[in-house]
């Protein structure tokens, strides 16, 4: 299959909310080449395939807090109607919905890059959990080797931790 938009475009979109990844309703919308209001409409009509940790819709106080992020509120942006938050299941139930080839497409485009950050974030823990049993092992004269990198896996995780919104 070739890829029908970048990955960096799909990764871009992809968010952190409720301390979930997730991507939203107009962010799909345009990827799938649909309006966001089609989008919603084909959701609704099939709410029994959404439940709550498939797709959520944001809270006033998320809302705000995502519209004040991108200081914006014109419509091109379509920011005055809180978005649906779809988690990696209801990206895949999209495309159940959304009966077109280049849903299905995208979908399993968006599904593999949310398994990448899910290894991402595995790995992360993995070295941290070795790293941890390695300090316990060592003597005192290490600790500044440790503390260095602590510093650069926070720092590394405080870059990654930007694009969170919401609570």
């Amino acid at each position: 299959m070739d890829l029908i938009v970048s990955e960096d475009i799909i990764a871009n979109r992809i968010f952190t909310i409720r301390g979930q990844k997730v991507m939203l309703d107009r962010h799909l919308a345009e990827l799938y080449g649909v309006e966001t209001k089609r989008l919603k409409e084909q959701v609704r009509r099939n709410i029994d395939r959404f439940p709550d940790d498939f797709m959520f819709e944001l809270s006033k106080d998320e809302f705000e807090n995502w519209r004040s992020q991108f200081a914006t509120s014109n419509d091109k942006m379509g920011l005055r109607i809180p978005p649906f938050a779809f988690t990696e299941h209801g990206v895949l139930m999209l495309s159940s919905v959304l009966n077109s080839q280049r849903a299905i497409d995208i979908n399993i485009q968006a599904v593999r890059i949310f398994n990448k950050l899910r290894r991402v974030v595995l790995d992360n823990e993995d070295i941290r959990k070795e790293l941890a049993e390695f300090k316990d092992q060592t003597e005192d004269r290490f600790n500044i080797v440790f503390e260095a990198l602590d510093q650069i896996l926070s720092t590394a995780n405080e870059d990654k931790n930007k694009r969170k919104i919401g609570f």
